[in-house]
């Protein structure tokens, strides 16, 4: 018989019995549908991690003070850097494209009768938005001359519009800032929310000479971080190296003692992330793959049970000329048949739970943005996977269907 043939005698002995083809998929769909479900939810992780890393930049590198240790005890961060160690690394290091010394603070900011405490108050220089790769929506960012002068000025972001000035132009207003009053300048563009739901746009920057001896009243130089631009991506690991030994160089710090800095390459937490989610994800699939093995399982037993209903028809066909080959492929394919269409009806099933899932999640975190990612790749393996599964379990009973003896056969009652 020809494979088109034997196809449809397949389908037609599968249609005898609905009901007990539609429990045996049971098994193949649950399976293919969780598989499908935890993969798209671990790739929309993924993504929005590696997004959340591309929006922050993955050729940032964070220097930060190192801690002090004290009797074998890590003690509090060390005031270590300084916003000349920024100033020599942005223009000592030719594999850096610039950088920001950050100085963080906290506090109210007042306008009127309106008053808003920032997720963000920062200090910073004037290269913080080429690092960060941030545009501005109005006005103008600060100048050396601002920093020099401990100018009073800020810049803020989208969030604080409508919490302080509502309907009024920010530029050129003045805010208070713990009692300090300083002038907006400039306005952030748009950042939405990242992927823990914090607001990006709930911030203000002023100069960081401005905080540090205006706000703080720190007559030192000293900086909480250094916010760093590699030229590229493919130059991070470079700039990382230039920035160590350029500290060790500033700081005296001789071989073999304890650097009092810490530096952290983005590209690196970013490759750490994408690692773990993967491993999460391949972790929860091979769990949910079990369920395919069950099914499998139920596969095997009914065609067990449809070669013995079967025996006499198989006795039949034997003595009309049937090959062994031939009653091995029409079980075969029966068996391939059901998995297969398990397979699609998981598919299917699977990708209404991503989406609901991805739906779920935006709802319960506004601004989250999770994204809704369907691998097509994944999607064929799923396939081919389910498919796989019927030839595997199937293999046994339409093997044991071709040896069976015609006349045997044609004796059974």
């Amino acid at each position: 018989m020809s494979l088109l043939d034997t196809v449809r005698i397949a389908l037609r002995a599968l249609l005898k019995n609905k009901m007990r083809a539609v429990l045996t998929v049971i098994g193949v769909v649950i399976g293919i549908a969780a598989v499908t479900t935890i993969v798209s939810i671990g790739q929309g992780a993924n993504r929005l991690v590696q997004g959340e890393l591309a929006n922050l930049g993955t050729n940032v590198i964070f220097v930060i003070p190192g801690q002090t240790t004290e009797g074998g005890v890590r003690q509090n961060d060390a005031p270590s850097l300084t916003a000349g160690d920024a100033e020599a690394i942005g223009s000592q290091c030719p594999a850096v494209l610039a950088a920001s010394p950050l100085v963080f603070t906290a506090g109210q900011v007042i306008y009127g009768n309106e008053n808003w405490s920032p997720k963000e108050m920062l200090g910073v220089g004037t290269d913080f938005l080429l690092v960060r790769n941030w545009r501005l929506e109005a006005g103008s960012f600060f100048s050396q001359a601002d920093l020099d002068s401990n100018a009073k000025v800020c810049v803020i972001g989208q969030t604080l519009i409508p919490k302080l000035f509502r309907t009024t132009n920010p530029i050129g207003q003045t805010l208070r800032v713990n009692n300090l009053p300083v002038r907006v300048i400039g306005i952030l563009s748009k950042k939405g929310a990242n992927m823990v739901g914090d607001d990006q746009d709930n911030l203000l920057l002023m100069p960081q000479t401005t905080v540090r001896k205006r706000l703080l009243g720190s007559p030192m130089d000293n900086i909480h971080a250094i916010m760093v631009s590699a030229r590229s991506t493919n130059q991070t690991s470079m700039a990382t190296r230039q920035i160590r030994n350029l500290l060790l160089e500033r700081h005296e710090i001789a071989p073999g003692e304890e650097d009092d800095f810490d530096i952290t390459d983005m590209e690196e937490v970013a490759g750490t992330l994408g690692m773990i989610t993967g491993t999460l994800t391949l972790m929860l699939s091979a769990i949910a793959g079990i369920s395919l093995v069950v099914g499998g399982v139920g596969i095997m037993n009914i065609m067990l049970v449809s070669v013995t209903e079967r025996t006499r028809e198989i006795g039949i066909r034997m003595a009309m000329g049937a090959r062994g080959r031939d009653i091995l492929n029409q079980f075969l394919i029966e068996s391939v048949v059901l998995s297969s269409i398990g397979g699609v009806i998981g598919l299917a099933l699977g990708t209404a739970m991503s989406m609901a899932a991805t739906m779920l999640i935006n709802v319960y975190k506004p601004g989250t943005d999770w994204p809704m990612v369907v691998s097509f790749p994944a999607a064929m393996v799923a396939m081919g996977f389910a498919a796989a599964v019927g030839v595997f379990f199937g293999f046994y009973p339409a093997r044991r269907a071709s040896k069976l003896d015609p006349i045997d056969a044609l004796r059974y009652e």
